[in-house]
């Protein structure tokens, strides 16, 4: 795992997301083309080195978001953000199915001015395209320190695709990531 989250690789690009639990976003980012790393973490709040128990509570302000180091000749951030809209319900303000709490709420943390721009033209471009009945409720902020989940919760997809809550959830958010983006499904997962 990556300890460092809050520093590039040069020719990498990093997008930090958050939308409901981060065991779905992290089996999905894992599968596409030019994705070098994707780590469950935590960010946006306000407590240094948050534990899962703290920010299950709400508490701390902590979203569970993914990192995602992305080769951008390869998927461009506007991909990445085109499948997080697919893969989540942007509508809801802090909770995603039956995970409730602000811990969960859709977000996008920018790490450039560039980002931040293309974070509002995709949004509002799915205003205006009306795919949503409610309106899209994502907030989109200037990356903060991230910090990395605690082991247990890295890979948990792969290494838990028969656990409950991933047979029930994971599974049919991968299966309509797969779907619709079969172009950007890496060869090793095709």
């Amino acid at each position: 795992m990556n300890e460092n989250l809050n520093k590039t690789p040069e020719n990498l690009e990093r997008a930090t997301l958050g939308g409901g639990c981060f065991w779905c976003l992290e089996a999905v980012y894992q599968q596409i083309q030019g994705v070098h790393s994707v780590v469950s973490g935590y960010a946006g709040g306000a407590r240094p080195n948050p534990s899962y128990e703290e920010i299950c509570t709400g508490a701390t302000g902590h979203a569970e978001i993914v990192d995602i180091l992305f080769d951008p000749k390869i998927v461009s951030f506007r991909d990445l953000l085109e499948i997080f809209f697919v893969i989540h319900d942007p509508t809801t303000l802090n909770y995603q199915g039956n995970d409730h709490g602000t811990q969960y709420r859709s977000v996008i943390f920018t790490h450039s001015d560039t980002q931040t721009q293309i974070a509002h033209e995709v949004v509002k471009e799915l205003e205006d395209s009306k795919i949503y009945s409610a309106p899209v409720v994502t907030q989109i902020d200037a990356a903060p320190t991230i910090y990395p989940a605690e082991e247990y919760h890295q890979n948990y997809f792969q290494q838990h695709p028969n656990q409950g809550y991933c047979m029930a959830v994971v599974a049919p958010k991968l299966a309509k990531f797969r779907a619709k983006f079969k172009a950007l499904i890496a060869v090793r997962y095709a």
